[in-house]
């Protein structure tokens, strides 16, 4: 079973999701489809990965519940003025065949846009129901801070495993209820085979993946890591039964 954190939206979101960038075509549809069988309900995508109609056909072929999935997209930084957000987001909707997706990110913060005319158009999308929650990504403090005083931001999504990670950061998003998304949490594997990670992996007879994935989620950061073999998706499921002690999680805390 797959916990969830709840939003500032009121939406809950599970913490553990399938990421899907750079999986296309039929590869992306096969990982979809052996995650959904698996039990996962969160996938992430965005319009940069190019593969949003291959994830709404192969879930449509699956005949999902649509109240059962969480879904996750993303405007790209070159499309964030008022007219384009609605246009590209459409897109992304005609391609998933759904009606709303629930978390859209500002995908890369654009220092040409002001924040105000991007987020008023992601208000007015959660208006009218085609948006649940709103978020954004790559975004430092003074960004988000910014951003709050605009629209209820409820998830930044960044790039965050053991390896690098700001506190300060994790600090201020849950102060202020922003749920933190860790993209490449297992650091495109270059973790896996740290001393540190290797050795509460022995010792707590879990994978090195695991681990990783698992002090994350132990601090309620939501994990996307990108998997297309059945294995590696089942091992990334594995992280919710077991607990990490306080010395581990320092440890690896250390290894920052």
């Amino acid at each position: 079973m797959i916990d969830s954190i709840s939003l500032i939206s009121g939406h809950p979101m599970p913490l553990l999701g399938l990421g899907t960038w750079q999986l296309r075509g039929q590869a992306c549809k096969k990982a979809v489809q052996m995650a959904y069988e698996l039990g996962y309900r969160h996938f992430d995508t965005a319009w940069l990965y190019q593969n949003q109609q291959e994830i709404g056909e192969i879930l449509r072929e699956l005949r999902v519940d649509r109240s059962d999935i969480f879904l996750t997209s993303k405007i790209w930084r070159d499309s964030l003025t008022a007219s384009l957000v609605k246009s590209q987001f459409q897109l992304c909707l005609d391609h998933l065949q759904m009606d709303y997706v629930d978390l859209l990110l500002i995908h890369w913060p654009s220092p040409e846009v002001p924040l105000t005319e991007t987020l008023n158009a992601f208000m007015e999308l959660h208006q009218q129901g085609r948006v649940k929650s709103i978020g954004v990504s790559n975004f430092d403090i003074d960004l988000i801070e910014e951003a709050r005083a605009i629209a209820p931001i409820s998830v930044n999504q960044v790039e965050c495993h053991i390896g690098h990670h700001s506190p300060e950061l994790q600090a201020y998003c849950q102060q202020h209820q922003v749920a933190i998304t860790a993209y490449c949490p297992l650091a495109k594997q270059s973790i896996l085979s740290h001393p540190t990670v290797l050795s509460v992996a022995e010792q707590q007879q879990r994978t090195a993946a695991q681990v990783a994935l698992r002090w994350l989620v132990q601090k309620k950061i939501i994990v996307i890591p990108k998997a297309s073999s059945h294995s590696h998706l089942k091992d990334n499921l594995d992280i919710f039964d077991w607990q990490l002690d306080d010395a581990q999680m320092n440890l690896l805390d250390s290894v920052n």
